[in-house]
């Protein structure tokens, strides 16, 4: 059928795309239909339901919601997993191609929902006041927002813990190794475990407040 054959090669490209083996996500998948939620590290598997014989899948990190889609049920009851052999396709090639040839310093006009390697230098605008949240294993944290800025646009980056501490307002960074999500509609950075955030005191750019959006009283 149509539907088992379009989401065999998406399955497997969220696979290589969120940087997890692909029978390890196809059985956190199976597990989430089992137990409502499933974790498949970097990323959580919520099972959000059934429509006409499809179950609905949200996929999750810290940072926000990275993909939200369907999968028959019929797919989810292959003996093997059927994911690896749509490894070669053309879309995840192209897809690690492009990886391969991407610049590790880039610009803010470049991250697009579900990029998990972002490299850039910005400037720190605003820094929002810390909340204590829990995070999908059940730890509490402190988490900010804070506003980039460089060049390009701007973007909302979260600081969690000791990266609250770390930045002032008017301080240049760089971050490396980010990822990024969506957020209740809004894009965003999360450096995670694998991530780094330093303070650049001479930045490269020369970036100055000249041109950038005016700080809110």
């Amino acid at each position: 059928m149509r539907h088992k054959r379009s989401i065999g090669p998406y399955l497997a490209f969220l696979s290589v795309k969120f940087e997890v083996d692909p029978e390890k996500f196809f059985s956190a998948l199976v597990k989430a239909v089992e137990n409502k939620k499933s974790n498949c590290d970097p990323i959580s598997i919520e099972c959000r339901g059934e429509i006409k014989a499809k179950k609905i899948f949200l996929i999750t990190n810290d940072a926000g919601v990275l993909a939200q889609f369907k999968v028959p049920e019929e797919f989810l009851l292959e003996r093997d997993n059927p994911l690896g052999k749509f490894l070669e396709t053309d879309k995840i090639l192209r897809y690690l191609s492009r990886k391969r040839r991407k610049v590790q310093g880039s610009s803010i006009r470049d991250v697009r929902s579900g990029i998990i390697h972002v490299s850039l230098k910005a400037k720190i605008l605003e820094v929002a006041k810390p909340t204590r949240v829990v995070t999908r294993y059940g730890k509490y944290a402190s988490v900010a927002k804070a506003l980039i800025w460089d060049e390009t646009g701007t973007i909302r980056l979260c600081l969690w813990d000791e990266q609250i501490g770390s930045v002032l307002v008017g301080d240049t960074v760089r971050i490396e190794n980010a990822q990024a999500s969506l957020f209740r509609g809004e894009l965003q950075l999360s450096i995670g475990t694998k991530g780094l955030l330093t303070n650049v005191k001479d930045f490269e750019s020369k970036i100055t407040p000249t041109g950038s959006p005016a700080l809110e009283a």
